[in-house]
């Protein structure tokens, strides 16, 4: 079922929403301020293109994590969120298209504050 709604998510904003996050990852490394981002938005680039049959775990919420997404989301956060949401919106008004727009809405909140989560199998 997992390969199936990942196919269907593809197709439904998230290979464009992976480009997202890979784009986010690239400008973060080609910046010295943007390189601590990079490992966790190319984790989350990896988990947008396929979420299903995994889940997100809040690891350390500490500080320095905070901190960290605070940073982020003026970097980069903030406009990917915006992106999510509005495929979110699009899909939304379709039947078929309710549990993708629910998956870009979670993945929206996680472009809020990636740092301090860890991807796993569900």
């Amino acid at each position: 079922m997992a390969l199936i709604l990942n196919i269907l998510w593809l197709i439904c904003g998230g290979l464009l929403m992976a480009l997202g996050w890979l784009i986010a990852a690239f400008l973060m490394a080609i910046t010295i301020v943007g390189l601590p981002w990079t490992p966790a938005a190319l984790r989350i680039a990896t988990y947008t293109l396929l979420p299903f049959g995994q889940r997100v775990e809040e690891r350390n919420t500490g500080v320095m994590s905070a901190l960290g997404n605070i940073i982020w989301f003026l970097l980069a956060g903030w406009w990917l969120a915006l992106s999510h949401l509005i495929l979110a919106a699009l899909l939304a008004i379709t039947i078929v298209g309710l549990p993708f727009a629910w998956a870009h809405l979670k993945l929206a909140r996680l472009s809020l504050a990636p740092v301090g989560t860890a991807i796993v199998d569900a």
